[in-house]
């Protein structure tokens, strides 16, 4: 007689635990465009005051100098008078260049580019690496439900 028994439903369990393991470790990356990428960080940016755009540039550049460019994976989401960051003329044209070269996405809210244009007459030229978003808020909802951490410095 068997001093350890193994029933028909641990083989099971030990079975499931096994497939759930190897699930998670060959789960798909979280992002296709950083796949070794250990945090994820969305960055708002909803202001449009100098200072603000100087400091989400800044908080992006240290987290890819303190992690590594292949170590987090970094999104800059503008909407509202945040847009302007991603105007062709802004002045932080080669930082954003320069961040945008080491993975950083740039996201723009396309619902406050239409109202601005409704508002002028005309819509203002982006830069052209800016990936648009039909609505910023709800793709900032979408993309923390993925699990990205939002911080809005």
């Amino acid at each position: 007689m068997n001093r350890y028994p193994v029933t028909g439903s641990m083989v099971v369990m030990l079975g499931l635990a096994l497939l759930v393991e190897a699930g998670t470790l060959y789960a798909e990356p979280m992002s296709e465009s950083k796949p070794f990428a250990e945090k994820f960080l969305l960055l708002q940016l909803s202001d449009g005051e100098a200072e603000k755009q100087n400091k989400v540039l800044s908080v992006a550049a240290n987290l890819l100098e303190h992690y590594g460019p292949d170590a987090i994976d970094i999104e800059i989401t503008t909407f509202g008078p945040g847009v302007r960051l991603m105007y062709a003329d802004n002045s932080r044209r080669e930082r954003i260049s320069s961040l945008m070269a080491q993975g950083v996405r740039f996201t723009v809210c396309m619902n406050t580019i239409n109202t601005i244009e409704r508002e002028t007459g005309s819509d203002p030229d982006l830069h052209p690496e800016s990936i648009p978003v039909d609505v910023g808020v709800a793709h900032i909802l979408d993309e923390v439900e993925k699990g990205y951490v939002l911080v809005r410095p």
